[in-house]
């Protein structure tokens, strides 16, 4: 491809041996004739085209050497000088390798000046023949690094030590690219093509073994180590979530699950714990996994949502993180256990029973009908449906919605920008009332002495209701009416 002629000298080392030149010109026929003078070994002459000279210069072919065969066993020399003198670790035994050298072949590998936090030295002879050396950088990512998704390979394949691809995108998935290092497998043909390496059920198998390797040793830390891993976690647990999202196999997901941390409604703040931890505190007969996204624990605990579950002591996890309830979402399972928000019209399948505390202030049913039919009328298109709720306790009410996390991610993504019509009609929202709260007892008097500002108040209430379920886009929009309510409210001083 660079020359218009190559010859091959060669002799053997056997006595009185003749010498051989074997020439081509690339055109699908060869001559092989002896020749004179030739010394025992090989020689390879390439009479370069006039258009290729730049790879007789010495700077190129040292880089050519460097890139692609710098671990080869035998030496390679231009001009008397060596130029593979870096050691291939990943070809030995994990026990004869120093930590010096890892760190020394970590900075080579990765173009890096820091220290590997965690590295991964795995070699198996079946399935498939695997040496490979992994490194997970003790830097915390930057949001470019995060968010970029093409050219970030950081493992180089190699077969028989001889490079392959430098950045091989295809040999993990693309949520494992935060690890450094290098795959090396004798079942990999040397001339495999690109086209191969995108679409090749060689390189599918070494990806689900290194896969499930990295995901099974990751976890082994996490028991090992529980504060570096928290560490670990709070620097790259956006590449594991993002890896649930990614996978369209459930038990990848649910491998990768087991990584995952989330604050408990059992432990105290700052404490984090793995969904195999909750699963083992379940109560006998417990079909669910809770979770609830909140921006803070403050806001998590003190949410409408969350007493029900508080009162009956159950578990529930918290997530901070916006794309955590996303997460879980695709998650769905864990373990054949359901992963459930407590936002939903929850407690259903766990037929938790609510009773009403003796001696406590609560409208009667009609007047509660009779509460609820105003509130329809004075709320309009806003609402679908209106039910008093026995679950609600010091919270005057609260907005439910059929899948609440996925109704907020269309709300930001797809019903981004459309009318508040059409928002109300995707969401369908129902309103639950609390009867024996002091604000619904005063409002079922009101709505009858001073109707325009119970209506204020209703509306006021329900848009509370939604700022508490992350439905609201914008609360400014609430100011004006707050401002009339506290308005009517020193007029009486």
């Amino acid at each position: 491809m660079v020359g218009n002629k190559v010859q091959v000298f060669t002799r053997s080392h056997l006595p009185d041996s003749p010498g051989y030149c074997w020439t081509s010109d690339g055109s699908g026929s060869y001559e092989l004739a002896e020749a004179e003078g030739v010394q025992r070994g090989t020689k390879i002459v390439v009479h370069l085209k006039k258009e290729c000279m730049q790879f007789a210069r010495e700077d190129d072919i040292k880089e050519i050497v460097t890139k692609y065969s710098n671990f080869v066993n035998c030496p390679i020399y231009l001009n008397g000088k060596r130029l593979n003198t870096v050691e291939a670790l990943w070809m030995l035994d994990a026990k004869n390798v120093t930590d010096e050298q890892h760190e020394e072949f970590y900075r080579f590998l990765a173009n890096a000046y820091d220290s590997p936090r965690y590295r991964l030295h795995y070699q198996t002879d079946a399935p498939l023949n695997i040496r490979s050396l992994f490194y997970i950088p003790a830097h915390k990512p930057t949001m470019w690094d995060m968010s970029r998704q093409e050219g970030l390979g950081g493992v180089a394949l190699y077969s028989r030590r001889v490079l392959i691809q430098p950045k091989a995108e295809t040999i993990l998935p693309k949520w494992l690219r935060f690890v450094k290092g290098v795959v090396d497998s004798e079942d990999i043909p040397l001339n495999l093509s690109r086209e191969l390496l995108q679409d090749s059920a060689l390189i599918r198998k070494i990806r689900s073994v290194l896969t499930n390797r990295i995901v099974k040793f990751l976890g082994d830390q996490a028991r090992r180590d529980a504060e570096k891993y928290r560490r670990f976690f709070e620097d790259y647990g956006f590449y594991l979530r993002e890896g649930i999202v990614s996978t369209e196999d459930q038990d990848e997901r649910e491998s990768i699950a087991k990584l995952l941390r989330f604050e408990s409604s059992a432990e105290a703040e700052g404490t984090l714990v793995g969904i195999e931890e909750y699963c083992k505190r379940m109560r006998p007969g417990q079909r669910n996994i809770y979770y609830f996204s909140a921006p803070s624990r403050q806001l998590a605990e003190t949410s409408p949502y969350y007493e029900a579950l508080k009162k009956k002591d159950i578990e529930v996890l918290f997530c901070y993180e916006q794309y955590d309830e996303l997460v879980l979402l695709q998650l769905r399972q864990f373990k054949t256990l359901n992963l459930k928000s407590i936002e939903n019209e929850v407690l259903e399948s766990d037929k938790v029973e609510e009773t009403q505390e003796d001696g406590k202030v609560t409208l009667s049913p009609s007047k509660a009908d009779a509460l609820m039919d105003w509130m329809r009328s004075a709320l309009g298109e806003k609402v679908t449906n209106i039910k008093v709720s026995t679950r609600l306790e010091s919270h005057p009410a609260m907005v439910t919605v059929m899948e609440m996390g996925a109704a907020r991610h269309y709300l930001r993504t797809a019903f981004a920008g459309q009318s508040e019509a059409e928002r109300w009609k995707f969401l369908q929202p129902t309103l639950e009332i609390n009867s024996s709260h002091p604000i619904m007892l005063k409002l079922s008097e009101l709505k009858s002495s001073d109707p325009e500002l119970a209506r204020l108040v209703a509306e006021q209430v329900y848009d509370n209701a939604l700022v508490a379920a992350g439905l609201i886009e914008d609360p400014r929009s609430m100011l004006n009416r707050l401002n009339e309510l506290l308005t009517r409210t020193l007029d009486k001083y």
